[in-house]
């Protein structure tokens, strides 16, 4: 069973995603921080308990729009840039 530093070293911070896993890491990240359970916080964004749990566990074939609506609802945002204007790249 994965505890609260799995999860914190699984989605160490907010930022650069590069796979379903790290978004569903942050995810699972943010529902913690504000102190959600799942069946709540799957009722709160719009979707089924099983669906939050496959995104959180980093489900490739998510539902885009779905997950879109919950990262929404979270209160956490997606934004896509070319990497040539990465933000987060130091210069």
């Amino acid at each position: 069973m994965a505890t609260d530093s799995d999860d914190t070293k699984k989605a160490a911070a907010y930022g650069r995603i590069a796979n379903a896993e790290q978004l569903g890491g942050v995810i699972r990240l943010k529902r913690k921080e504000i102190g959600l359970r799942q069946e709540v916080a799957a009722g709160m964004t719009g979707v089924g308990t099983k669906f939050l749990s496959q995104l959180e566990n980093g489900k490739e074939t998510a539902e885009l729009g779905k997950a879109l609506q919950v990262l929404q609802k979270m209160g956490l945002e997606l934004y896509v840039f070319p990497r040539s204007a990465d933000p987060f790249k130091e210069h």
